[in-house]
This record gives structure tokens, sequence and C-alpha cells, in this order.
């Protein structure tokens, strides 16, 4: 496979939390971090990190509000984001197929 290009892989993307963060929420548009932290398997920490990394990047925009007098933070793709995360799996298709 001479055309094998790992460069063309998103290390922002790949990280197996990050991954999962992409992907459920270019389903979803946005969601809670409680619902998102259950949903991944992850610990506060864990998730947080993951997510100042693609904030960093400008894949996700985080809301941070209170309701009831509880914090509520809201995260969502941003338009960036799925360009990258779409970017992201055609690569790996790519990669799969043996195209470039």
């Amino acid at each position: 496979m001479d055309d094998f290009d790992i460069e063309k892989i998103d290390e922002v993307i790949h990280g197996r939390v990050r991954l999962g963060i992409m992907a459920f929420l270019s389903g979803a548009g946005s969601a809670d971090f409680n619902g998102l932290k259950a949903r991944l398997q992850v610990t506060d920490g864990n998730l947080s990190a993951h997510l100042r990394k693609l904030e960093d990047a400008g894949f996700v925009a985080i809301d941070k509000s209170f309701v009831d007098r509880k914090p509520l933070t809201r995260v969502s793709l941003t338009d960036p984001g799925r360009a990258a995360f779409t970017q992201y799996l055609k690569a790996m298709s790519r990669l799969v197929d043996g195209r470039t």
C-alpha cells in the first residue's frame, strides 16, 4: 500500500474518547456534560481534558449556564468541527480501502 499516509489522520480527533465525543455530537448536535460523561463512561476530569482539547481546536463549543441554580454545561459541535470530523472519516475510509 504505497499511498498509505498516516499524516491524514487528525490527531485531535483520533483519540478514543475524543472520537467518541465527535461521533456522538455529530448525530446529537449537542449534549449536556453529564449525559456525555455517562454515554462515554469517563470521569469528569477525563471528559473535561478531552473537551478542552477539542475546544482549543475549534471543534466544539462549550456553553456554561445555570438551571434552577445548578450548573449546566452543554457541548455542541461547531461547523469547523463537523467539517473536520467528515474529513477524518474520509481519511480513515481511504486508508482502509487503500485509496488516497
